[in-house]
Protein backbone atom coordinates (compact mmCIF):
# COMPACT_ATOMS: atom_id res chain seq x y z
CA UNK A 1 0.00 0.00 0.00
CA UNK A 2 1.83 3.39 -1.00
CA UNK A 3 2.01 5.58 1.90
CA UNK A 4 0.67 9.22 1.10
CA UNK A 5 2.93 12.15 0.86
CA UNK A 6 2.46 14.62 4.16
CA UNK A 7 1.69 17.94 2.46
CA UNK A 8 3.56 20.81 3.91
CA UNK A 9 1.33 24.52 2.27
CA UNK A 10 4.04 26.37 3.69
CA UNK A 11 7.17 24.58 1.89
CA UNK A 12 6.05 27.09 -1.41
CA UNK A 13 7.49 29.99 0.70
CA UNK A 14 10.76 28.60 1.62
CA UNK A 15 13.71 30.21 0.35
CA UNK A 16 15.99 27.86 -1.21
CA UNK A 17 20.20 29.04 -1.81
CA UNK A 18 20.98 28.47 -5.41
CA UNK A 19 24.57 29.94 -4.90
CA UNK A 20 25.86 30.30 -1.27
CA UNK A 21 27.96 33.25 -0.62
CA UNK A 22 29.38 34.67 2.30
CA UNK A 23 31.22 38.38 2.64
CA UNK A 24 32.50 38.01 6.23
CA UNK A 25 29.96 37.00 8.74
CA UNK A 26 27.10 38.21 6.46
CA UNK A 27 25.20 35.89 4.15
CA UNK A 28 24.24 37.12 1.11
CA UNK A 29 23.53 33.87 -1.05
CA UNK A 30 21.68 34.18 -4.46
CA UNK A 31 18.32 32.70 -3.26
CA UNK A 32 14.74 31.41 -5.26
CA UNK A 33 13.91 35.31 -3.64
CA UNK A 34 16.68 37.04 -5.40
CA UNK A 35 15.96 35.37 -9.02
CA UNK A 36 12.47 35.89 -9.08
CA UNK A 37 13.33 39.30 -8.43
CA UNK A 38 15.45 39.47 -11.09
CA UNK A 39 13.12 37.79 -12.91
CA UNK A 40 10.48 40.12 -12.28
CA UNK A 41 13.26 43.03 -13.15
CA UNK A 42 14.27 42.01 -16.49
CA UNK A 43 10.47 41.34 -17.62
CA UNK A 44 9.65 44.31 -16.36
CA UNK A 45 12.75 45.90 -18.68
CA UNK A 46 11.74 44.38 -21.38
CA UNK A 47 8.23 45.99 -20.84
CA UNK A 48 9.82 49.11 -20.48
CA UNK A 49 11.81 49.05 -23.56
CA UNK A 50 9.00 47.37 -26.18
CA UNK A 51 6.27 50.39 -24.52
CA UNK A 52 9.24 53.86 -25.41
CA UNK A 53 9.59 53.58 -28.99
CA UNK A 54 7.45 56.23 -29.62
CA UNK A 55 6.06 55.39 -32.89
CA UNK A 56 3.65 57.62 -34.84
CA UNK A 57 1.10 54.50 -35.10
CA UNK A 58 1.54 53.23 -31.52
CA UNK A 59 1.95 49.21 -31.03
CA UNK A 60 0.27 47.00 -28.61
CA UNK A 61 3.07 47.34 -26.22
CA UNK A 62 3.50 51.01 -26.65
CA UNK A 63 -0.26 51.20 -26.08
CA UNK A 64 -0.06 49.38 -23.05
CA UNK A 65 2.73 51.32 -21.55
CA UNK A 66 0.72 54.91 -21.82
CA UNK A 67 -2.59 53.12 -20.16
CA UNK A 68 -0.25 51.94 -17.11
CA UNK A 69 1.40 55.95 -17.09
CA UNK A 70 -2.01 57.11 -17.59
CA UNK A 71 -3.78 55.04 -15.15
CA UNK A 72 -0.89 56.27 -12.41
CA UNK A 73 -0.85 59.75 -13.53
CA UNK A 74 -4.74 60.24 -13.37
CA UNK A 75 -4.64 58.55 -10.07
CA UNK A 76 -1.77 60.90 -8.55
CA UNK A 77 -3.46 64.08 -10.02
CA UNK A 78 -7.07 62.56 -8.12
CA UNK A 79 -5.36 62.16 -5.03
CA UNK A 80 -3.05 64.39 -4.41
CA UNK A 81 -3.18 67.34 -7.48
CA UNK A 82 -0.37 68.81 -9.80
CA UNK A 83 2.56 68.90 -7.47
CA UNK A 84 2.31 65.02 -6.66
CA UNK A 85 3.50 64.46 -10.37
CA UNK A 86 6.95 63.79 -9.49
CA UNK A 87 5.99 61.03 -7.69
CA UNK A 88 4.73 59.15 -10.59
CA UNK A 89 8.37 57.54 -11.56
CA UNK A 90 8.30 56.15 -8.05
CA UNK A 91 4.73 54.88 -7.66
CA UNK A 92 4.59 53.55 -11.72
CA UNK A 93 7.38 51.49 -10.77
CA UNK A 94 6.10 50.41 -7.39
CA UNK A 95 2.68 49.80 -8.72
CA UNK A 96 4.45 47.56 -11.30
CA UNK A 97 7.13 45.92 -9.67
CA UNK A 98 4.06 44.40 -7.21
CA UNK A 99 1.81 43.53 -10.34
CA UNK A 100 4.33 41.26 -11.71
CA UNK A 101 5.50 40.02 -8.96
CA UNK A 102 1.80 39.03 -7.87
CA UNK A 103 1.53 37.47 -10.97
CA UNK A 104 4.89 35.42 -11.45
CA UNK A 105 3.75 33.67 -8.06
CA UNK A 106 0.70 32.83 -10.05
CA UNK A 107 1.66 30.79 -13.21
CA UNK A 108 1.70 27.09 -13.68
CA UNK A 109 5.28 25.69 -13.81
CA UNK A 110 5.02 23.39 -11.01
CA UNK A 111 4.43 20.60 -13.67
CA UNK A 112 8.05 21.73 -14.26
CA UNK A 113 10.44 19.58 -12.60
CA UNK A 114 12.49 22.48 -10.25
CA UNK A 115 9.85 25.54 -12.22
CA UNK A 116 8.08 25.81 -9.60
CA UNK A 117 6.90 29.93 -8.82
CA UNK A 118 8.24 31.85 -5.95
CA UNK A 119 5.86 34.46 -4.65
CA UNK A 120 7.83 37.53 -4.06
CA UNK A 121 5.14 39.19 -2.40
CA UNK A 122 4.34 36.57 -0.20
CA UNK A 123 7.50 37.54 1.98
CA UNK A 124 7.24 40.15 4.78
CA UNK A 125 10.58 41.02 4.54
CA UNK A 126 10.10 42.31 0.48
CA UNK A 127 6.69 43.87 1.21
CA UNK A 128 7.77 45.47 4.52
CA UNK A 129 10.97 47.19 2.56
CA UNK A 130 8.47 48.24 0.31
CA UNK A 131 5.92 49.78 2.71
CA UNK A 132 9.11 51.56 4.43
CA UNK A 133 10.49 52.72 1.44
CA UNK A 134 6.70 54.38 0.82
CA UNK A 135 6.57 55.32 4.74
CA UNK A 136 10.13 57.14 4.82
CA UNK A 137 9.46 58.80 1.29
CA UNK A 138 5.97 60.10 2.68
CA UNK A 139 8.65 61.68 6.22
CA UNK A 140 10.97 63.03 4.11
CA UNK A 141 8.50 65.10 1.60
CA UNK A 142 6.58 66.15 4.85
CA UNK A 143 9.75 67.60 6.63
CA UNK A 144 11.41 68.70 3.69
CA UNK A 145 8.05 70.49 2.61
CA UNK A 146 6.59 72.09 5.55
CA UNK A 147 9.23 71.48 8.60
CA UNK A 148 7.65 71.23 11.94
CA UNK A 149 4.39 71.79 10.32
CA UNK A 150 4.24 68.23 9.27
CA UNK A 151 3.23 67.28 12.81
CA UNK A 152 -0.06 69.07 12.03
CA UNK A 153 -1.17 66.10 10.73
CA UNK A 154 -1.50 64.62 13.76
CA UNK A 155 -4.29 67.24 15.11
CA UNK A 156 -7.38 67.14 12.62
CA UNK A 157 -8.91 70.74 12.08
CA UNK A 158 -11.11 71.87 14.30
CA UNK A 159 -10.33 69.58 17.04
CA UNK A 160 -11.24 70.74 20.61
CA UNK A 161 -8.30 72.46 22.45
CA UNK A 162 -9.17 69.81 25.52
CA UNK A 163 -8.94 67.03 23.40
CA UNK A 164 -5.44 67.97 20.89
CA UNK A 165 -3.16 64.85 23.58
CA UNK A 166 -5.37 62.49 23.52
CA UNK A 167 -6.66 62.74 19.33
CA UNK A 168 -2.34 63.91 19.03
CA UNK A 169 -1.71 60.32 20.44
CA UNK A 170 -3.66 58.53 18.72
CA UNK A 171 -3.52 59.91 15.07
CA UNK A 172 0.37 59.32 16.15
CA UNK A 173 -0.37 55.55 16.43
CA UNK A 174 -2.45 55.40 13.94
CA UNK A 175 0.66 57.16 11.78
CA UNK A 176 3.31 55.13 12.40
CA UNK A 177 1.13 51.97 12.01
CA UNK A 178 0.80 52.70 8.54
CA UNK A 179 3.55 51.12 7.08
CA UNK A 180 2.80 47.75 9.08
CA UNK A 181 -0.82 47.51 7.88
CA UNK A 182 0.65 48.01 4.25
CA UNK A 183 3.29 45.70 4.07
CA UNK A 184 0.66 42.98 5.92
CA UNK A 185 -1.92 43.52 3.74
CA UNK A 186 0.05 42.96 0.60
CA UNK A 187 1.92 39.73 2.85
CA UNK A 188 -1.62 38.19 3.85
CA UNK A 189 -3.12 38.51 0.40
CA UNK A 190 -0.44 36.41 -1.70
CA UNK A 191 0.08 34.19 1.27
CA UNK A 192 -3.89 32.69 1.80
CA UNK A 193 -4.65 32.38 -1.47
CA UNK A 194 -1.39 30.03 -2.40
CA UNK A 195 -2.17 28.11 0.89
CA UNK A 196 -5.93 27.75 0.04
CA UNK A 197 -4.65 26.22 -3.19
CA UNK A 198 -1.73 23.80 -2.00
CA UNK A 199 -4.18 22.33 0.86
CA UNK A 200 -7.28 22.09 -1.95
CA UNK A 201 -4.72 20.53 -4.36
CA UNK A 202 -3.38 17.95 -2.40
CA UNK A 203 -7.51 17.29 -1.95
CA UNK A 204 -7.80 16.82 -5.66
CA UNK A 205 -4.35 14.55 -5.40
CA UNK A 206 -5.31 12.25 -2.06
CA UNK A 207 -9.14 12.05 -3.37
CA UNK A 208 -8.53 10.09 -6.66
CA UNK A 209 -7.28 6.95 -4.46
CA UNK A 210 -10.42 7.15 -2.24
CA UNK A 211 -12.80 5.64 -4.19
CA UNK A 212 -16.48 7.43 -5.30
CA UNK A 213 -16.83 9.29 -1.95
CA UNK A 214 -13.30 10.52 -3.31
CA UNK A 215 -13.83 11.47 -6.82
CA UNK A 216 -16.36 13.62 -5.32
CA UNK A 217 -14.29 15.01 -2.97
CA UNK A 218 -11.71 15.54 -5.69
CA UNK A 219 -14.14 17.15 -8.46
CA UNK A 220 -15.05 19.61 -5.15
CA UNK A 221 -11.81 20.90 -4.63
CA UNK A 222 -11.03 20.76 -8.53
CA UNK A 223 -13.63 23.78 -8.95
CA UNK A 224 -12.80 25.01 -5.61
CA UNK A 225 -9.34 25.50 -7.13
CA UNK A 226 -10.74 26.76 -10.49
CA UNK A 227 -13.07 29.54 -8.22
CA UNK A 228 -9.70 30.42 -6.01
CA UNK A 229 -7.29 30.69 -9.24
CA UNK A 230 -9.57 33.18 -10.50
CA UNK A 231 -10.12 35.02 -6.97
CA UNK A 232 -5.93 35.15 -7.06
CA UNK A 233 -6.02 36.70 -10.12
CA UNK A 234 -8.22 39.23 -8.95
CA UNK A 235 -6.38 40.14 -6.04
CA UNK A 236 -3.13 39.93 -7.51
CA UNK A 237 -3.83 43.55 -9.43
CA UNK A 238 -6.25 44.61 -6.56
CA UNK A 239 -3.13 44.08 -4.40
CA UNK A 240 -1.05 46.27 -6.53
CA UNK A 241 -3.50 49.18 -7.23
CA UNK A 242 -4.34 49.46 -3.08
CA UNK A 243 -0.52 50.07 -2.50
CA UNK A 244 -0.12 52.30 -4.99
CA UNK A 245 -3.50 54.13 -3.62
CA UNK A 246 -2.50 54.25 -0.23
CA UNK A 247 1.19 55.58 -0.93
CA UNK A 248 -0.58 57.89 -2.68
CA UNK A 249 -3.34 59.15 -0.26
CA UNK A 250 -0.55 59.19 2.61
CA UNK A 251 2.00 61.34 0.04
CA UNK A 252 -1.58 63.79 -0.06
CA UNK A 253 -0.96 63.85 3.41
CA UNK A 254 2.91 64.91 3.43
CA UNK A 255 2.19 67.75 0.27
CA UNK A 256 -1.12 69.07 1.70
CA UNK A 257 -1.84 68.02 5.03
CA UNK A 258 -5.30 67.88 6.07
Amino acid sequence: MATQAKVDPMHQFAIDQIAPLHLGPYDISFTTSAAWMMVAFLLLLGFFALGMKRELVPGRWQMAAESVTGFIDNLVDVNIGPEGRVFVPYLFSLFMFILVANFLGLLPLAIIPGAHPFTITSQFSVTGLLAIMSFSIVIIVGFWLHGLKFFSILVPHGTPALMVPMIAVIELISFMVRPISLALRLFVANIAGHILMEVFGSFIVSGIHGGLVGWAVSLLSFLFVVAVCALELLIAALQAYVFALLTTLYLNDAVNLH
